[in-house]
């Protein structure tokens, strides 16, 4: 039965338009002959029974004698004596017996139908009885008009519909396909232009027709993730040309220092050598941890984040820089709380505090506190902790570029730092991850970095 079901949309669409076309229009076919039946046979009642009440008053006054030949539309007329003597009958009945009774009863007036064989061949007639008093007794009339008509009206009709629903059922059909193919071509093209995008031609675009439907959104809605897949896939290559181009410089001065110590017979030299060697290998560490991070952020990959004493990780970080060449001044507001993993937010407080001491020149100020976000009551309280230090500062034009990967406002001065240009981007990921922001704002001296963090609410 599944396979004897349609799979495509447009036969889909066909087959169920033309059945429920098909079940309308049976309804509607039982219900015009229907009607139509019952109007006939209403006009032929109504003609029967005026033509045997103007009998019967005739026959109740004696004057039966008096009545003419059976009205339009009534095929005959008979009446009968209580003792079943044929006291009149109309021309068109010669040698015909009574007619039977429709049933006992009073004067009055009855209704019957049957099928009777008085005239040329065999036709339906709706027969009227009345019965009426006469001078010698009870006599019942009875008028009967052809069916004829009806039966022909009937049969004209049905023919009329057998012919033509299917007509009509094959033009829905067939309006119906080509309408539904008309529909969906701009889908089959959209189909089309995205089954030959490969990862090497994401420049490429769906078609958008005209028509401003729900096939132009899907269209403008491929059309925005292709960009986004091409915008990723050019931050990619781009990460990974930064990240190979960083590998290279230390790779290259360590195979330099190892060939030197290696040609060098003089072991009092070695120490030198190989402490430049470990400090080449430690950085190497440093980038492949920061590059590991940020492949796990970009993966979206889940991070377990559980409520958080937001001022005591503050705390901690900067209690483990003491003795460092800045010192870092703390005014922590206590007791704030937000939703997050402990080891990501401890890395952007630890990002953030060693961008500040590596251009500061004699202190960085650490301020913690909370203040109402957008919004009203306590689930809009925003922890915003700010990292200020007296060095050069960030030039408003390049506020937003130092939080790109592998940007060095001053290269050489970073890289002699041993700053791989990856801090400030990872700290504004895992803030992002957090659902927060990392902002570079004015200062009145040196660099001035913004987190804000939800609080966490507490009924």
């Amino acid at each position: 039965m599944r396979r004897m079901w349609p799979t495509t949309v447009r036969a889909r669409a066909t087959v169920g338009a033309s059945v429920v076309v098909a079940a309308a229009l049976a309804v509607a076919s039982f219900a015009l002959l229907g009607l139509l039946e019952a109007n006939l046979l209403r006009n032929a009642e109504n003609d029967a029974r005026r033509q045997a009440e103007t009998v019967a008053q005739l026959a109740a006054t004696g004057k039966l004698g008096r009545a003419r030949l059976p009205a339009r539309g009534v095929e005959f007329v008979q009446v009968v004596s209580a003792d079943g003597r044929i006291l009149f009958a109309s021309p068109n009945l010669p040698g015909v017996p009574a007619l039977p009774p429709a049933g006992p009863g009073g004067p009055g007036t009855r209704f019957h139908t049957w099928n009777v064989r008085p005239l040329d061949g065999e036709h339906r007639q709706r027969v009227v009885q009345v019965i009426t008093d006469t001078p010698d007794g009870l006599a019942t009339v009875y008028a009967g008009a052809s069916l004829r008509e009806v039966d022909a009206a009937d049969d004209t009709t049905t023919a009329a519909l057998v012919i033509g629903m299917p007509l009509l059922l094959a033009t829905v059909a067939l309006v119906t396909w080509r309408v539904t193919g008309h529909a969906l071509r701009p889908v089959e093209a959209i189909r089309a232009e995205v089954a030959a995008i490969s990862d090497r031609d994401l420049h490429r675009r769906v078609p958008v027709p005209a028509t401003h439907d729900e096939v132009a959104r899907l269209a403008e809605t491929m059309n925005a993730t292709l960009d986004r897949l091409e915008a990723s896939g050019i931050r990619q290559r781009q990460f990974i040309a930064d990240a190979s181009h960083e590998l290279r410089s230390p790779i290259t001065v360590l195979r330099t220092q190892l060939e030197v110590a290696l040609a060098v017979r003089d072991p009092e030299l070695w120490p030198e050598l190989i402490g430049g060697a470990l400090e080449d290998i430690e950085r190497l560490q440093h980038l492949a941890a920061d590059l590991l991070l940020l492949a796990r952020i970009d993966a979206a990959q889940p991070a377990r984040a559980e409520p958080l004493d937001l001022t005591v990780l503050v705390r901690e970080v900067v209690d483990s820089r003491l003795g460092d060449r800045v010192p870092v001044e703390v005014r922590l507001e206590p007791g704030v709380e937000v939703t997050a993993n402990a080891l990501w937010l401890g890395r952007v407080v630890t990002n953030l505090v060693d961008n500040a001491q590596r251009y500061a020149d004699r202190r960085v100020d650490v301020t913690l506190r909370t203040r109402s976000g957008s919004g009203s009551g306590p689930r809009a309280q925003v922890a915003v902790l700010e990292v200020v230090d007296d060095g050069p500062g960030v030039p408003a034009a390049d506020r937003e570029r130092i939080f790109e990967r592998f940007t060095r406002l001053d290269d050489s001065r970073s890289r002699d730092h041993g700053g791989a240009g990856l801090g400030l981007a990872i700290a504004r990921d895992l803030s992002a991850h957090h659902g927060g922001t990392l902002t570079a704002e004015d200062s009145a001296r040196g660099a001035r970095l913004v987190l804000r963090l939800p609080t966490t609410h507490r009924p």
